[in-house]
């Protein structure tokens, strides 16, 4: 029996252009419905970015008190990057604004470049992400054109493999700490390649021990909460209407 309430771990395969606020709401409306509440508690544990896809760990109820201890677990991405050409949010939200060359990039010069890369790093998150400045999101100053001083994080990356190589395009796999922007990582390639860089597509396979292979898509998450039998709710819980499972 499903006990949202007491708390439950739902392991969703978040799809490309939904947020992570997207698929928490999908839940939450699911779960409102079936329970009969006009509030009720759903997170997630590690943001994704809406061209991100991949496993997203979402959590009910008391559930939410692990939000901490779940996204603190290591990550695993597969990461596309572009060779040659950088973003203002150093991903496609952005349009291209300058070029470089690439003629020079070999696969042993990628291998090296990304050896630099592994063990503790200091990174600099990208202007458009949710970071705070002096009290304002990162992102909301960047979209209106305005500079934005970001002090660079400590962080661990584990692994960091290259799949695929052309001088144009590489794919990576990324094993990484909590607080890893791919989308800064793929810049600094960039950078140690002496050329430029932006991330294409991205793929989160593995949060601590959930991988890709143990995650429902949206749709059957959400067929799933239809259908699964509900742990009864007490006749005093706060915020109850009439229930109908």
């Amino acid at each position: 029996m499903f006990d949202p309430i007491g708390g439950e771990i739902l392991y969703i395969d978040k799809p490309l252009g939904w947020t992570s606020f997207d698929v928490v709401k999908r839940v939450r409306g699911k779960l409102l419905r079936r329970l009969g509440l006009k509030k009720f508690k759903v997170g997630h544990a590690g943001t994704l970015d809406p061209l991100a896809t991949g496993v997203m760990i979402v959590v009910t109820g008391k559930a939410t008190r692990m939000i901490e201890s779940l996204q603190a677990g290591v990550k695993e991405y597969v990461a596309t990057i572009a060779l040659g050409a950088t973003t203002p949010s150093f991903d496609l939200e952005t349009a291209i604004d300058a070029t470089y060359p690439t003629d020079h990039i070999t696969r042993e010069g990628v291998e090296q470049a990304l050896a630099k890369f592994v063990g503790t790093i200091e990174q600099v998150p990208p202007a458009f992400s949710a970071c705070k400045v002096d009290g304002r999101r990162a992102y909301k100053m960047a979209r209106k054109g305005k500079e934005v001083e970001i002090k660079p994080k400590t962080l661990v990356i584990d692994e960091l493999d290259l799949l695929q190589f052309s001088p144009t395009e590489i794919v990576v796999r990324v094993v990484c700490s909590k607080g890893t922007y791919i989308r800064a990582l793929a810049r600094d390639i960039g950078e140690a390649l002496m050329s430029g860089a932006h991330l294409t597509a991205l793929r989160r396979t593995r949060v601590g021990n959930v991988g890709i292979d143990s995650c429902l898509s949206v749709d059957q998450v959400a067929n799933f909460l239809d259908s699964v039998e509900l742990l009864p709710l007490p006749d005093d819980y706060p915020n109850k209407k009439n229930t109908n499972n």
